[in-house]
């Protein structure tokens, strides 16, 4: 199963900017392949880079990093309640709330790095446990429709986005 079978009712279509950005590949896949990528391009990222901002306001490269491991935990959360049938409604979360709690700055690149690694590892045995019903299932997330398979692909293109973002913007 790649991106292209989701159907439209499946996520709300905010999220089709990230899942835009996952290609021809499958789910489980592309989960795999990806935290390689993602390491490799994080590790790339010369040090005095890390804490740059490219405007005010805008997130540094480690809390982007942060960002990504946060919004994958959520997604993780919200497509394991999907696929276990929990019909209670999952609240949205507000990114820019994770920030500054989150001292991503503050954190060593290794250890961030290495929880990206740990949560993607988690991740990744987390899809692999669901059938095709599972990941077929639909629940409400963020006053939306979201299936369990539309999360994970979420996750993939959600990164691959903020990687293309620190490309043009921070490089």
């Amino acid at each position: 199963m790649t991106a292209n079978d989701l159907q439209p009712n499946e996520y709300n279509v905010y999220y089709q900017t990230y899942i835009s950005k996952v290609g021809e590949v499958e789910l489980l896949e592309g989960l795999e392949s990806n935290c390689e990528t993602i390491l490799a391009f994080f590790r790339s990222i010369p040090d005095y880079k890390l804490e740059y901002h490219y405007a005010e306001g805008k997130w540094n490269i480690k809390e982007i990093l942060q960002h990504i491991i946060d919004t994958e935990r959520i997604f993780a959360y919200r497509a394991l309640r999907i696929a276990r049938m929990d019909p209670t409604p999952l609240p949205g979360f507000d990114q820019d709330n994770y920030v500054l709690p989150s001292k991503a700055s503050s954190r060593s690149f290794k250890g961030l790095l290495a929880e990206y690694k740990a949560v993607r590892k988690a991740t990744l045995e987390l899809f692999k446990s669901f059938d095709d019903e599972m990941l077929s299932a639909i629940g409400t997330a963020s006053n939306s429709r979201l299936s369990t398979r539309a999360a994970g692909f979420i996750i993939v293109g959600h990164e691959n986005h903020h990687v293309e973002v620190i490309k043009e913007r921070y490089l």
